[in-house]
């Protein structure tokens, strides 16, 4: 019977999951944006931290957070629009070289179908060629998108950039009011102040890990500006941005980068030169992935890779990019709250109750 009841209990925690996350993810519109709201207030707490220290206002110090924040975010925008109207401007160019490149490709297939035809004529009745080539001409329509399309997904937009600046406001106004309520509710009298002490080293060690990320990513975009610029591609610092940016996205973020960087390539230069911006790249990352970054954020945030790339697809399949940004933040504070991430200082670890005055 005993055995009964855990299994029955144990069913209703997984059927209880399997409906939470499919939640998440129908009302991703709402949740997607909360959830980056909520990374992105952990990611500024030191800023929070600094506010409080010198006695600023709460509501002051969210309120100049989230300006900061938004500025920032549409700064990132005004800088991005002069290569996206510049490549806008290069389209005729780049489909006119891919439509010579699609006609190479083209005749080279057509010469292999003819190759595998006189194949087939020799060992099969022409009846089944035939057939097979009229099931290889069937329509491949593509579906473009329209301006009515586009005019749908304004309302979209704007419900989730309220709730991002409505939920990155209001948590760092609340924040560590937040924390004492969890610490109430979650934990017996004696374990507070640990619990609490864990939600803050947790804060700290997302904190820490996005600010090595940052910097990362920033000498990234260094290097990808100064070698584009040393190729002569135009807009070589903007293209520099725009790897710093999208290389917080990881896997997603930089397979946009190598798509963007060869239309630029194409749009600039001519034959096989026009590879070189994406080439040089790609040359960049594998170094960043594979020595930078492991070297500098495995000392700061030690996670299993196998967890980490099973939380960035289960992101990606939850929120899609936004999901892949916070997955791994979302992991750590997890694996902190949990006391299982490797180096974890011993104040985020269970103490006994005669030390409570050393917690915070």
């Amino acid at each position: 019977m005993t055995r009964l009841e855990t299994l029955s209990r144990m069913s209703l925690i997984v059927i209880g999951a399997v409906v939470m996350f499919a939640a998440l993810h129908e009302l991703s519109d709402i949740f997607a944006p909360l959830a980056l709201a909520l990374v992105s207030g952990v990611v500024l707490s030191p800023v929070s931290e600094f506010c409080d220290r010198h006695h600023l206002p709460r509501a002051a110090a969210a309120l100049l957070t989230l300006v900061f924040t938004l500025l920032l975010l549409a700064g990132l925008f005004l800088i991005f629009q002069p290569a996206v109207e510049q490549l806008a401007a290069q389209a005729p160019k780049v489909l006119r070289d891919l439509r010579e490149t699609l006609d190479t490709l083209r005749s080279l297939a057509r010469d292999l179908t003819q190759m595998s035809d006189n194949v087939t004529k020799a060992i099969a009745p022409a009846a089944d060629a035939a057939g097979s080539q009229t099931k290889a001409a069937k329509d491949s329509g593509v579906h473009v998108p329209t301006v009515a399309g586009a005019l749908m997904l304004a309302p979209v937009i704007l419900t989730q950039f309220t709730v991002f600046a409505g939920s990155l406001f209001f948590f760092l106004l609340t924040r560590a009011d937040m924390y004492d309520w969890a610490a109430r509710r979650l934990a017996t009298t004696s374990e507070r102040g640990n619990l609490v002490s864990k939600m803050r080293d947790a804060e700290y060690r997302v904190s820490r890990y996005f600010l090595t990320i940052a910097v990362i990513n920033a000498g990234l975009g260094l290097l990808t500006a100064a070698a584009l610029q040393l190729m002569g591609l135009p807009q070589a610092a903007t293209w520099g941005l725009v790897a710093f940016v999208l290389n917080f996205v990881p896997y997603l973020g930089p397979g946009l980068a190598v798509a963007g960087l060869l239309y630029a390539g194409v749009a600039a230069f001519d034959g096989a030169q026009s590879g070189l911006p994406a080439a040089a790249y790609l040359g960049l990352i594998v170094l960043e992935s594979q020595f930078v970054t492991p070297a500098m954020v495995g000392r700061n945030a030690a996670v299993n890779p196998l967890l980490v790339f099973l939380a960035l697809i289960f992101g990606f399949w939850l929120w899609g990019p936004v999901g892949g940004i916070v997955a791994i933040p979302l992991l750590i504070w997890a694996l902190v709250l949990a006391g299982v991430l490797p180096g974890q200082p011993a104040v985020a670890s269970p103490t006994p109750p005669h030390h409570p005055a050393e917690q915070d």
